[in-house]
């Protein structure tokens, strides 16, 4: 949904702060967002709710967010620069999916708090995923007090932030 796009110029100024350049080579549609978006769906066949451009560890990537036929919500990472597919995590309706629950040591209450913690300000989104090692995590897109959109993702066992990034953009919704 355009909105979510506009709402991110709005909230933050630009929707690719600090680097104009790369706006236009990594936007909505551009071939990088195409060929990562068929490889993604050939990872996981479906619809495609949503696309987000994050940087991770200075790679640029999109994250898909992918429903599939079955009903199954997939988040499909791939490296924009080189149409590669470098993470695959199921998503989980709520924390008493059993898949969650077997790992779940902290509650969303204790994970939103050390998310917040690491990047004051407030949550717009939350998800609940399983990583492709098998481990729960909570995910947070967070907008920062300073501006910026972060995604935290809080493991539930241990309550480590196990990735933290930057998030660009957004197109779509769940």
């Amino acid at each position: 949904m355009r909105i979510s796009l506009w709402l991110s110029v709005f909230l933050t100024g630009s929707v690719f702060a600090g680097a104009d350049q790369a706006n236009d080579r990594y936007a909505f549609k551009s071939e990088f967002h195409l060929a990562c978006e068929k490889s993604a769906l050939n990872v996981h066949a479906g619809k495609v709710l949503k696309v987000e451009f994050k940087v991770d560890d200075d790679q640029p990537t999109y994250e898909f967010d992918i429903r599939a036929a079955d009903g199954v919500d997939w988040d499909v990472t791939c490296a924009a620069d080189k149409n590669e597919i470098i993470e695959v995590e199921e998503e989980v309706p709520n924390t008493n999916h059993p898949l969650f629950l077997s790992k779940k040591r902290i509650d969303e209450k204790q994970a939103r708090a050390i998310a917040l913690d690491a990047w004051p300000g407030d949550v717009l989104e939350i998800e609940y995923e399983i990583e492709p090692d098998g481990a729960a995590s909570y995910e947070f897109d967070i907008h920062t007090y300073k501006g910026v959109n972060m995604k935290v993702e809080v493991d539930a066992s241990s309550g480590d932030i196990v990735e933290q990034n930057e998030e660009l953009w957004q197109e779509g919704y769940e």
